[in-house]
């Protein structure tokens, strides 16, 4: 089947399987920030935006992108860098491999919240699991990228 939708800005027609996930799609046109970790939507690696919301391609079928705006970090490289130095300074990304989907959540709950709290980061961010960092520095460098403009 062909489905139509805007990947990063620009209007791709794919021809997919009626069975393709969405994480396998996006990885195929060439996103490679969007990563396979668990495949049961529990650790937030495969993060990506439909229109402006964060979903976990991993259990989205690829024909539900149709008509549908995605985003995947390399549509959001300036913001992602901006976000990814502070994480980067606070010792939040120690090997790198979970930074791709917890920034696309970062940078959704920045649109999304206005001033939230350490309550509401941690509840927001709660989906993105990482092995290295042991979360505190992450919530050090997510408090302070949001405090750069007052968020």
């Amino acid at each position: 089947m062909k489905i139509q939708f805007q990947l990063n800005g620009k209007y791709v027609q794919p021809e997919i399987e009626a069975d393709m996930l969405l994480l396998d799609l996006v990885r195929e046109l060439g996103c490679a920030s969007v990563k396979r970790g668990c495949e049961t939507a529990n650790c937030g690696l495969c993060t990506v935006l439909m229109d402006g919301k964060p979903v976990l391609s991993c259990s989205v079928l690829a024909a539900r992108a149709d008509g549908h705006s995605v985003t995947t970090m390399e549509g959001l490289q300036e913001e992602a860098e901006e976000a990814g130095r502070f994480l980067a300074e606070e010792g939040g990304e120690q090997c790198g491999f979970c930074s791709p989907g917890f920034l696309m959540n970062v940078l959704a709950m920045e649109r999304e919240l206005k001033h939230p709290d350490e309550e509401a980061i941690k509840e927001y961010l709660a989906g993105n699991l990482c092995r290295c960092s042991g979360y505190m520095s992450q919530l050090r460098a997510v408090k302070k990228y949001l405090e750069r403009k007052g968020a």
